[in-house]
């Protein structure tokens, strides 16, 4: 499995902060063996990802964000804003399939 620094564990993903970002949500998720019927890393890609139950995810980050009407079409509205920050991007020709780029994301969290 992968490994991640510290910082993908911190305090701001603890149970019942509403204060998570949807990128830091989705790791989380990645990490716990209950969730990989919804969501899961793709063999053999580093930090590639597919959401095998969209609406599922959708609906645990609405409780998450206390936003009961969370639905796909919103959360994938929010992955796309990571698009531009290169945070993340969708992988071309397959269905619900993302690629986090990790260079960025330790950038981010670890500014020189």
């Amino acid at each position: 499995g992968l490994v991640f620094p510290d910082w993908a564990y911190k305090a701001e993903s603890s149970p019942g902060s509403r204060q998570i970002q949807l990128w830091h949500f989705i790791l989380e998720l990645l990490q716990q063996e209950e969730f990989r019927h919804v969501i899961a890393w793709q063999q053999g890609e580093y930090g590639e990802f597919v959401i095998k139950d969209p609406e599922e995810v959708a609906r645990l980050w609405g409780r998450r964000k206390c936003k009961p009407q969370m639905n796909y079409d919103k959360l994938s509205r929010a992955l796309r804003y990571y698009y531009n920050k290169r945070i993340l991007h969708k992988t071309k020709g397959k269905r619900f399939t993302y690629k986090f780029n990790f260079s960025k994301l330790i950038f981010l969290r670890c500014p020189l």
